[in-house]
């Protein structure tokens, strides 16, 4: 990664301005609040664009090609493509204000111990331990949980003498990681899948999707011990011995359990008392939470002027720890752009065609969106544009019968297993950088069976949740 410049500096502030006015514009602030949060993710695209990958200036190329097309074809086009930066600044924010909470989980102590203390269980418990930790640490590291337990897995594997034994052991801590960190994607307030698709899907809210999505996160949990029970590889030689780790789960998982708890009831209690939606409550609540956070371990720590160094935090965060993410903001905030313009460019054609997708029944429609997203991920469609590029194109829930939950559901869940076997996501490629082999290798070799046999399961629970809603 190339060094950080002044500009980059710049577009990492030009974040927190995003952050902050988004945030304040959904807490009721007017539209300037909005208009401002606009203006400033677009410019600090714009500042990025110099020093990012051409992987990724490519993204921002045909942005900028549909937004001269839908100028020049669409009617309406301003409106289309002002709606698509909305988008974008709602990413933006949101991806600013949530990765506050991982720059002070990072200089946690007790976080780390958490870590270490998963990934040296036994075997008879680590792969669940490590689901569980994929899946809690995921809540408040994003990505950042396989980065964080992928190097204690590979570093706790690095002094078992027999290769095959080391090999696979590897493996299944890896995949164990990969798979709790996507059993949180359906349901978790904290996920882009959530927070983007009740944006677009009409009437859908976090509260009321929380549930029957929660119960494909268990799906999600269960179907992954249950094939890694069964088909244990058999290893020769003599079984390795492991010494007990040091604490009980209680103590060592203390501290995160007592962070989620106070971020879940803060930002739930929030949303139930104001009326406020949950990503715009999380936008305002996480950063103070990871504002607080660092003040806390400076006191601890004993830091002689613990207000002067949280502040020195807060602006290294905004001018380097932000800005270091450019490629990754590129690709996010444009995958939404695309996919929103997109949308609008395809539903005139659509409609001109005669197609009626208000006339396609709901469980058949549902399926469809389901396995569309994972499927468009082995063609390196990040499952944000493959949403917001379908999403605006279906008729409303209330049009085929259906509650907003059930395509949430739908969503969420095909969102879910495109994180596990695409090559192109995040956690496929660290997965695949810590088990040194290629991110197809892992998405089809290592989860392919495990998403067909999600696929499949989650697929019945799409069609009972329609039910059901």
């Amino acid at each position: 990664m190339q060094r950080l410049t002044l500009t980059d500096a710049i577009g990492g502030l030009l974040l927190i301005v995003t952050m902050i006015a988004r945030g304040i514009y959904e807490w009721g602030g007017g539209d300037a609040f909005l208009n401002v949060s606009m203006v400033s993710s677009v410019a600090a695209l714009a500042l990025f664009a110099a020093h990012i990958p051409w992987s990724r200036r490519v993204f921002l190329i045909i942005g900028i090609v549909l937004t001269v097309i839908a100028l020049v074809v669409l009617p309406d086009g301003r409106r289309a493509i002002i709606e698509a930066v909305m988008l974008v600044s709602f990413i933006t924010g949101f991806f600013a204000a949530l990765t506050t909470l991982r720059s002070a989980a990072l200089t946690s102590a007790p976080i780390v111990k958490t870590g270490e203390f998963l990934a040296s269980q036994p075997p008879g418990r680590r792969y669940l331990a490590l689901t569980a930790g994929g899946g809690l640490f995921g809540l408040i590291l994003m990505y950042g949980a396989i980065q964080l337990l992928g190097g204690l897995a590979a570093q706790s594997v690095s002094a078992e003498p027999n290769p095959e034994r080391r090999r696979h052991r590897l493996r299944r801590m890896l995949v164990a990681i990969q798979r709790g960190f996507i059993a949180t994607l359906p349901w978790s307030p904290l996920a882009f899948s959530m927070a983007i698709s009740t944006q677009l899907i009409p009437g859908a809210t976090w509260a009321g999707a929380v549930l029957p999505c929660a119960v494909s996160g268990v799906i999600l949990v269960c179907i992954g011990w249950a094939m890694d029970s069964i088909f244990k590889p058999r290893i020769s030689g003599p079984a390795a011995t492991f010494d007990p780790p040091d604490g009980t789960w209680l103590r060592r998982l203390m501290p995160l359990l007592t962070l989620l708890l106070v971020i879940g009831a803060v930002t739930l209690g929030l949303h139930l008392w104001t009326g406020v939606r949950v990503v715009g409550v999380v936008m305002i609540v996480v950063p103070v939470i990871a504002v607080l956070w660092m003040g806390e371990q400076d006191v601890l720590n004993h830091h002689r002027h613990p207000v002067l160094h949280v502040a020195g935090r807060a602006r290294d965060y905004a001018m380097t720890e932000l800005p270091g993410n450019r490629s990754e903001i590129v690709l996010l905030a444009m995958a939404g752009f695309i996919g929103s313009l997109g949308a609008a460019l395809l539903s005139p054609v659509i409609v001109s065609s005669g197609i009626d997708l208000s006339s396609v029944p709901a469980p058949v429609l549902l399926l469809v969106l389901f396995w569309t997203i994972p499927l468009a991920g082995q063609f390196g469609m990040n499952p944000i544009l493959s949403v917001s590029l379908l999403a605006p194109l279906l008729p409303a829930p209330a049009e085929i019968g259906a509650a907003p939950a059930a395509f949430i559901v739908a969503i969420t869940g095909g969102w879910a297993l495109s994180g596990a076997t695409s090559p192109y996501t995040a956690s496929t490629l660290l997965i695949a950088q810590y088990g040194k082999v290629s991110a197809s290798h892992v998405g089809l070799r290592w989860n392919g069976g495990y998403a067909l046999t999600c696929g499949v399961v989650l697929s019945v629970w799409v069609l009972i949740a329609l039910k059901l809603l």
